[in-house]
């Protein structure tokens, strides 16, 4: 196995593990002419690191409409211990009344980078929503049915981009290329992790199963860990697409979380998805080939350490997540 999985495993330790891998919020706006109230929810330990977590969130989202943006009227947060969430009402008003909403949401540049925040507007009988994180921070209500090129387009965007939300997701395809030990198990590796994924995507709606976030990404800490292990004491074993299936499933429930949260339709979504998965992969095993034929000296043992490395990230991942 090529040298530079050394350098992967490196870098891996400097992601940022204290990010959550499913990282939501959600709100909804009630528009009434020229008035309007939010209703805000967010996750506690999404903003337990912050001192004043209501001037945080209510600075990182603006509203305009009516020919201007809004005035922040009022606010109040509370902490429901109930359901572990942080709720927060307030009052806007705009200079005329609203037929169309312009919204710019950065609540992921204040609480982790791969941060999702859903929003629902009501204007009297018509409803619309828009979904936004660090790919997209702005969006247009416009109180109509979107196209189904519209839909189809935004759906698959967010796909891609949620492949890329969080250096845990990049680290476990990092992962996958150095199990493979030759070009043709990487391609069956991968086909069978992405199964997996789309597998469980689908079927965990279906079946009106809602796991536990904290729980999807202890499971998420753990598949790093055992692939490392698998590749550590297990280097001649077969059938490691077998096992890259059963990962695959983990995986897939943090995009069936993000499915029921924002309501959109799975194709699109895992279809951006399985894109950016293959090309990041590709890149991957790429770069490492290539690095490995300058380091070929050194490869098992830069090979070893590179696994020993993931191990232990994935092991500090699951603790970090344990105590959160």
């Amino acid at each position: 196995m090529p040298a530079p999985r050394l350098l992967f495993a490196l870098l891996s330790c400097a992601l940022p593990l204290a990010a959550h891998v499913i990282s939501m919020s959600s709100g909804d706006f009630r528009i009434e002419a020229n008035r309007a109230t939010y209703e805000l929810r967010v996750p506690i330990y999404e903003i337990q690191h912050t001192a004043a977590p209501e001037k945080m969130l209510f600075d990182n989202i603006r509203f305009t409409g009516g020919g201007g943006p809004a005035k922040l009227v009022e606010k109040s947060c509370v902490e429901d211990k109930a359901d572990a969430s942080f709720r927060c009402k307030a009052r806007y008003e705009f200079p005329a009344p609203v037929d169309r909403l312009d919204v710019v949401c950065t609540f992921h540049s204040v609480t982790v980078p791969n941060h999702v925040h859903l929003l629902r507007a009501y204007l009297a009988d018509k409803t619309d929503q828009a979904v936004f994180d660090f790919s997209t921070p702005k969006a247009t209500i416009r109180f109509r049915p979107p196209t189904p090129l519209e839909t189809f387009v935004t759906a698959a965007g967010a796909g891609f981009a949620r492949a890329y939300s969080s250096g845990a997701a990049v680290l476990f395809l990092a992962c996958l290329a150095l199990a493979a030990r030759r070009n043709s198990e990487l391609a069956l590796i991968a086909a069978s992790f992405l199964l997996g994924e789309i597998a469980a995507a689908i079927v965990v709606p279906i079946a009106e199963w809602n796991p536990a976030p904290r729980f999807v990404e202890a499971a998420l800490a753990l598949t790093v860990a055992y692939l490392a292990v698998e590749i550590l004491t297990l280097p001649h074993a077969g059938q490691r697409w077998l096992v890259a299936a059963v990962l695959g499933l983990f995986h897939g429930l943090s995009y069936a979380l993000y499915l029921t949260s924002t309501g959109y339709h799975p194709l699109p979504v895992l279809l951006g998805m399985a894109v950016a998965e293959l090309l990041a992969i590709a890149v991957f095993a790429m770069l490492m080939a290539r690095m490995g034929r300058v380091f070929s000296s050194i490869a098992p043992l830069a090979s070893r350490i590179a696994a020993c490395f993931l191990l232990l990230t994935g092991i500090g991942w699951f603790f970090l997540r344990l105590r959160a």
